[in-house]
């Protein structure tokens, strides 16, 4: 069999080794337009920590797809490579001055090994007025490391990757079997999926060495320790595609950050980044047998996952490779 993943983002990478592990004498390959330090993925603070709203077909496989991904990261973070791979564990709390819904989070309140409610002492911890707040204990992945380490993992493994920009699927048909699309934001065009939308997000990444905890407070403001340096975020702009830093989230987010954590103050800022979160309601995992001019193309998709791609890409991906092994075995029909 001849399987094609389109994407070599997180989703793609995860996708494309969860199949060698299915199909160990398959011919699989990433083909992809853009690598590394140029996806999404990139950009990402990788705390696992999806948001409510992220959904699939139905709340029960929204679960499994949270629970899958979780172990994924947490079998790797367990391993003797996990330092290659950038996944470690860490803790934080969740503050609001408004509701105590923001930070509850049904998700992963049973997956965590910590989510409770933050004692009194506790919300005196960072400055403001913090009516409510959640510890939790996660884990963080950093994609500048797991991205080159799951590409030396693929190809160790006997796949290949091409440096291809695809514009039309049907342009694959008669070389692949199989086609898994793991484009994201490119989805839209390549699917004529309207339901995709770019949500902007900006981030900023500083030395600040002391910081050993994740802190969330209100209007999107985050601050993730991490492998290379400490994320602070963040902002979400509807249906933004511009991907050049700009001057006042910069500013928001420093500010927002250092009230949050005083101390941040000192930090250098090393990197701003700029990434274009691939959003659909709900995410889109399921098959398709698309009838081109050439015959007939068997298309697995993976997208959509918006600002929750190095959350939940494991979860996905397994539940794509089902979808891979219905189609070829005849079970799915048109």
């Amino acid at each position: 069999m001849k399987i094609a993943v389109v994407g070599s983002g997180v989703v793609g990478l995860t996708t494309a080794i969860e199949l060698q592990k299915e199909y160990r004498n398959a011919n699989i390959t990433i083909i992809a337009d853009n690598f590394y330090k140029d996806t999404t993925s990139y950009v990402a603070a990788g705390i696992f920590r999806p948001g409510t709203s992220f959904s699939g077909p139905t709340e029960e496989i929204t679960k499994k797809w949270v629970r899958d991904s979780y172990q994924h990261w947490d079998d790797i973070r367990k391993s003797s490579y996990s330092n290659l791979a950038g996944v470690c564990e860490v803790s934080g709390y969740i503050l609001s001055s408004y509701s105590q819904s923001i930070t509850r989070n049904f998700l992963i309140e049973d997956v965590l090994p910590a989510y409770r409610n933050a004692t009194e002492e506790e919300l005196k911890i960072c400055p403001g007025n913090w009516k409510y707040g959640s510890f939790f204990t996660t884990l963080v992945t950093e994609c500048g490391l797991y991205l080159p380490w799951a590409t030396k993992n693929f190809l160790d493994r006997g796949g290949q990757i091409f440096n291809r920009k695809i514009n039309d699927f049907a342009d694959l048909h008669g070389t692949y079997d199989i086609i898994v699309n793991c484009t994201g934001l490119e989805a839209k065009n390549l699917c004529n999926d309207r339901k995709v939308v770019p949500i902007r997000g900006q981030v900023l990444k500083v030395h600040a060495p002391w910081i050993k905890m994740a802190y969330y407070g209100d209007y999107d403001t985050y601050i993730v320790p991490g492998f290379s340096g400490v994320t602070l975020g963040g902002c979400r702009n509807f249906e933004s595609v511009d991907m050049t830093p700009n001057k006042y989230d910069f500013d928001s987010i420093k500010s927002r950050c250092e009230a949050l954590v005083p101390s941040l103050q000192t930090a250098k800022v090393t990197e701003v980044k700029v990434g274009l979160r691939p959003h659909r309601d709900p995410v889109r995992v399921e098959y398709e047998f698309k009838d081109t001019s050439q015959g007939i193309l068997k298309i697995i998709h993976n997208y959509g996952h918006g600002g929750y791609g190095v959350t939940t890409s494991p979860g996905t991906a397994k539940y794509a490779v089902k979808l891979v092994r219905d189609v070829w075995t005849g079970y799915s029909r048109l």
